[in-house]
């Protein structure tokens, strides 16, 4: 898809204005440019959406590597260091990780100017490490980490070792967690909560209590593994009080190919203390790509399927950026009303008003990026990134997945169109 194209569409979608606002003037960013470079190739050291700058935003927590072309072994190590964007991008050497992947890194997050927390391999288990940078003092918790409140005091943890039979792309290789692969329905495994202070872990809900909202599974004659449901994919509001994640089934894997059947999706949000468990959406919607609005609301942006439907027989999902208050899911919105069918990251800016959305590859093995006006859904495009033959493999592709700095000032991705994973930014002013 080419920019020129994009641009023609992306007018289009100017006639779908949703009230009489005075519309918010659209940022200028500038041209991309790259914070690292080889030989090793980098990534950001989360997943998308999540905050990359230290505190004084002086430092970019990201992952370096020389692996490619294959899913990372297990207790294979790659670097978490940090770019140090005041003396000329300087890699800082941290510490290593066998808790990483290609998709959500080691899932690092800035507790403050000296504190990271991240995942990694230790007396055998999959645990979370808060590492002060500067002295090496580290601290270990119990569990991973899939998410962390925006007071800093608690943290979600998920199944690391069932992630990786059922989506290898975002587990951890190894038997650093009890996958738990021969029940279907675990009752004492699920969405975990723990204190960052005491280590202190609860099980708040188990994939069980979700097996009411969720689609049935069936066994497959003459397919290995069984059927399984997990959960996947965490983020908390800005206030902390809810959480929104991805509950996902599937009929079949076998693990020795990293092949299952087609997943099922059920998006769900619950209380941060496990209660008043709801669906976002009817059946067939499924949910894909998410962000809490910046103002502490329980509005979110997803990305769905419109109707839960097929557009024709045989024809893609109409995949669409959405965006609902939690309790109000009946009065969910169409972002664009239908020009912008397609799979995007969905990302608030820092003010709200505007939607970023990159996606994945055209036709032309082109990814675009887009900055949407809410207001009114008028789109303008931001850029286009190739993606070389050699990252075009599912399980260690290069998704852009962008993250704004706090202030708006600026945002980062990840990105392969000059030949190598490499970490960039814009500038935004």
């Amino acid at each position: 898809m080419k920019l020129q194209y994009i641009a023609a569409l992306m007018t289009a979608v100017s006639v779908f204005a949703v009230n009489a606002e005075e519309p918010a003037s659209f940022p200028e960013w500038g041209k991309p440019y790259a914070v690292t470079s080889g030989p090793h190739e980098h990534l950001l050291a989360s997943y998308y959406g999540i905050n990359s700058w230290s505190p004084n935003q002086r430092y970019v927590s990201v992952l370096r590597t020389d692996l490619n072309g294959r899913l990372p072994e297990a207790g294979e190590r790659c670097t978490l260091g940090l770019v140090d964007l005041k003396d000329g991008n300087k890699f800082i050497p941290v510490t290593t990780t066998a808790c990483w992947n290609f998709q959500e890194a080691t899932m690092a997050h800035w507790l403050n100017d000296d504190e990271i927390i991240f995942n990694d391999v230790r007396d055998g288990k999959f645990k979370a490490v808060v590492i002060n940078w500067r002295t090496k003092k580290e601290r270990v918790l119990p569990m991973p980490i899939s998410a962390v409140s925006t007071d800093m005091k608690w943290a979600l943890s998920i199944n690391y070792a069932r992630l990786s039979i059922v989506r290898p792309d975002y587990g951890y290789a190894g038997d650093g967690q009890d996958p738990r692969e021969t029940v279907e329905w675990p009752e004492d495994d699920g969405l975990w909560k723990m204190d960052l202070k005491t280590g202190e872990t609860k099980l708040i809900l188990s994939v069980a209590a979700a097996r009411r909202l969720m689609p049935a599974t069936e066994e497959v004659k003459g397919k290995p593994g069984r059927p399984l449901a997990y959960f996947c994919h965490t983020i908390i509001s800005k206030d902390d009080a809810k959480i929104f994640f991805l509950a996902r089934s599937i009929n079949w894997f076998d693990k020795k190919i990293h092949k299952t059947s087609p997943w099922e999706t059920t998006s769900l949000t619950v209380n941060s203390d496990g209660t008043e468990l709801r669906r976002c959406f009817k059946d067939g919607w499924k949910g894909s790509h998410f962000n809490w609005a910046p103002d502490g609301s329980h509005k979110l942006l997803v990305t769905a399927v419109w109707n839960g439907e097929k557009r024709e027989p045989g024809s893609r999902f109409d995949w669409s950026p959405v965006e609902f208050t939690v309790g109000e899911e009946e009065k969910v919105r169409r972002i664009g009303g239908g020009a912008l069918d397609w799979d995007w990251h969905c990302l608030y800016s820092p003010d709200g008003k505007f939607m970023s959305g990159e996606t994945y590859w055209t036709k032309n093995f082109e990814r675009p990026w887009i900055l949407v006006r809410l207001s009114d859904g008028i789109t303008k495009p931001i850029g286009s990134f190739y993606v070389p033959k050699e990252y075009r493999t599912t399980h260690w592709r290069c998704d852009l997945h962008a993250r704004y700095r706090p202030d708006g000032k600026q945002i980062a991705f990840n990105s392969v169109h000059e030949g190598s994973r490499q970490v960039y930014f814009f500038d935004i002013k």
